[in-house]
């Protein structure tokens, strides 16, 4: 059985790849006795609908790849040696910030996500089911999309909250509508970072670059600009096309986002093959 979904795009494939790692709600059966978060919890730490909103890109000729498990199940935008050792027995002993890294023992609100620590075995096994074929794929796909345009634009979609805290705490305010991550414009060639900023900010979005989400591990981890990948992390205002209270879209503005992101991705598709000089980091 596998744990994610993959579409490939109509017609020839473009150099544009898209993974939405967040959108799972699925938590299978064997790792169900090992975790206590309710149903609300699990959509409330997902991504809701963003592989939805990312539904379109194939048919602009990019690549698809969507997680079906939760978030509490592995996170996959960690390293997968990213463990808290409260989570993981004989783990390693530097505590994660939260209790999460790749394996979630606390929710976003506080709540218990585990059962009881894993055991080593536990942990391995979700590992080796849930992670790494993700990852595998993801890897092929970027170096297929490498070999046949000589370059790959990765593109992970996220949402987060309308209202929160920096990375580093202080007072609640209002996020941009679109947050780009590039770990300081160093996991893309500019040219790539700049369509999308302007692509946004055309259609009339704010757009706040690296703030609050600078990018995360598949950011860090595939966008290597010198090797052909550029990576950019999304985080899309959760406000723009669903209400927070229930997480249900809103039609009109959920198809409006929607059509943009295609509009990107077609866009970004059809970009030159970016060069190592275009790149700041």
């Amino acid at each position: 059985m596998s744990f994610f979904e993959l579409v490939r795009p109509q017609g020839d494939p473009g150099p544009v790849v898209v993974e939405v790692p967040h959108a799972g709600l699925a938590v299978p059966e064997q790792v169900a006795d090992e975790l206590l978060a309710p149903k609300d919890a699990l959509m409330r730490d997902a991504d809701p609908w963003v592989d939805e909103l990312f539904a379109d890109a194939p048919q602009v000729g990019a690549t698809l790849l969507c997680a079906k498990v939760s978030r509490y199940v592995v996170d996959l935008n960690r390293a997968a040696t990213d463990v808290d050792p409260l989570s993981v027995l004989r783990g390693p002993r530097v505590p994660r910030p939260g209790g999460r890294g790749v394996i979630w023992r606390i929710a976003t609100d506080g709540a218990p996500v585990l059962r009881r620590p894993l055991s080593a075995e536990r942990y391995a096994k979700r590992i080796e089911l849930f992670y790494t074929p993700y990852h595998t794929q993801l890897r092929l796909l970027l170096d297929e999309t490498v070999a046949r345009h000589g370059f790959a634009i990765l593109l992970a979609g996220h949402s987060m909250p309308s209202m929160g805290r920096d990375v580093r705490g202080g007072p609640i305010l209002t996020r941009a509508d679109i947050v780009p991550g590039s770990l300081g414009r160093s996991s893309a060639a500019v040219s790539v970072i700049d369509a999308i900023d302007d692509h946004f900010r055309s259609a009339g979005f704010s757009v706040a670059h690296d703030a609050p989400y600078r990018g995360g591990h598949s950011t860090a981890h595939y966008g290597r600009p010198s090797e052909g990948v550029h990576a950019v992390q999304l985080e899309l205002n959760r406000a723009l096309y669903m209400d927070e209270r229930d997480s249900r879209p809103k039609d009109q503005h959920f198809e409006a986002l929607r059509a943009s992101l295609r509009q990107l991705v077609a866009r970004l598709g059809r970009l030159p093959r970016p060069t190592p000089s275009s790149n700041t980091g």
